[in-house]
């Protein structure tokens, strides 16, 4: 089945009740612009408060940024506390090798390395962290 040029695939992060403190986190640490963002209080659809998560009120519903290119969105979700990011990396495309080190170290700032940034055969420097809310991120400075 060939994909139609009309679909598109947009990474949606739920940060079970830090969204804020992430994007806050995104913005100093690799220039994230934040263009949209909702509380749960202000969904002009009035849920029902059963189906809201427990104190949500001035949690984010839905959020919109943008690094580089790209726009990523985000959500508190269930507010429960529980966040979890496996199985997924996002990828940061630096210009250059001191680029690069600074992307990861600001993006790895209370996280944890993975992967140093090091040379390898397809970059100049490449390296695996996951910053503090678990976001497993990749730097790659590609061999000019």
């Amino acid at each position: 089945m060939a994909v139609q040029q009309t679909v598109s695939v947009q990474p949606y992060l739920f940060f079970d009740g830090k969204c804020e403190e992430a994007l806050e986190f995104y913005k100093g640490a690799i220039g994230a612009k934040v263009e949209m963002l909702m509380r749960f209080k202000e969904n002009p659809d009035k849920p029902d408060p059963s189906h809201m998560p427990p104190s949500s009120g001035d949690k984010v519903m839905h959020a919109a940024f943008r690094v580089g290119d790209t726009q990523i969105l985000a959500s508190d979700g269930e507010c429960a506390g529980k966040t979890t990011f496996q199985g997924f990396g996002l990828a940061l495309n630096a210009k250059d090798d001191a680029e690069a080190e600074k992307l990861f170290t600001a993006v790895g700032k209370g996280g944890k390395v993975q992967l140093p940034l090091t040379k390898t055969f397809f970059a100049s420097k490449f390296g695996m962290v996951a910053d503090r809310f678990g976001i497993m991120w990749m730097v790659i400075a590609e061999e000019k």
